[in-house]
């Protein structure tokens, strides 16, 4: 693979909006403050996602030295409980990612959002899998799908990144090992604000034409700061 970077971004805040960004600085646990907070559902203990709770997405988060912000789909500005939990008519609160592993849900039967399933995260990042943590495709890969559906951290200027699972991969001066694919679930289908609609063929195409996965997911090796129009290459 040798491509550059089209493009950056950061999700805050789990499930809610992200930050498209000009350049990141990687930890050693991927973007930093990359999912670093979620919104926990008191009752449950779950930490929402847009599976369970689709409006998530028509929110969106900045990260800002450690702290979030979360602009609500009314233009509201706050970190507060009690709007949040206003917000979604339940009663929530915002978390930040540490030692306890968050619990995640996803249906397992995608069409009908029935059969749900739980499991627990990884510590210090609210990433579904704690085998990697940051993500990347290609815009070749992604064709006329908006990439806002796939939440991926690094948009590449080319394709073909399956090819580099079980390898190593360079971005910038950062390097990474390429562990899996990534599988996608009902997420992809969730509609988000400036016209991206609901849309099951999202997920169906990728099912019948990618085997279920889209993307790749990075384990990091050496940290750094990477920036939009970075090499990102074979090592």
């Amino acid at each position: 693979m040798n491509e550059t970077v089209a493009a950056l971004w950061r999700y805050p805040v789990k499930s809610i909006g992200g930050e498209p960004l000009d350049e990141a600085e990687v930890g050693p646990h991927g973007i930093v403050g990359d999912r670093s907070y979620g919104i926990r559902h008191l009752e449950s203990g779950t930490i929402l996602t847009a599976r369970r709770r689709p409006e998530l997405l028509f929110a969106s988060a900045t990260w800002q030295g450690g702290e979030v912000v979360i602009r609500l789909p009314d233009g509201t500005e706050t970190a507060d409980d009690t709007a949040l939990s206003r917000w979604l008519a339940d009663d929530v609160a915002l978390v930040a990612a540490g030692e306890s592993p968050g619990r995640f849900e996803n249906p397992m039967d995608v069409e009908n959002e029935t059969d749900w399933v739980a499991w627990d995260g990884p510590e210090h990042t609210f990433h579904d899998s704690g085998r990697t943590q940051l993500s990347l495709v290609g815009v070749e890969t992604l064709g006329e799908w908006d990439a806002r559906r796939f939440r991926k951290n690094v948009i590449a200027s080319g394709g073909g990144e399956n090819d580099m699972v079980g390898g190593r991969l360079g971005i910038g001066p950062t390097v990474h090992d390429v562990p899996k694919l990534v599988a996608r679930c009902v997420m992809v289908t969730r509609p988000q604000p400036d016209g991206i609609e609901r849309d099951l063929d999202v997920f169906r195409t990728i099912n019948r034409e990618r085997g279920g996965t889209l993307g790749i997911g990075l384990r990091v090796v050496t940290t750094g700061r990477i920036a939009v129009g970075d090499r990102v290459e074979s090592r």
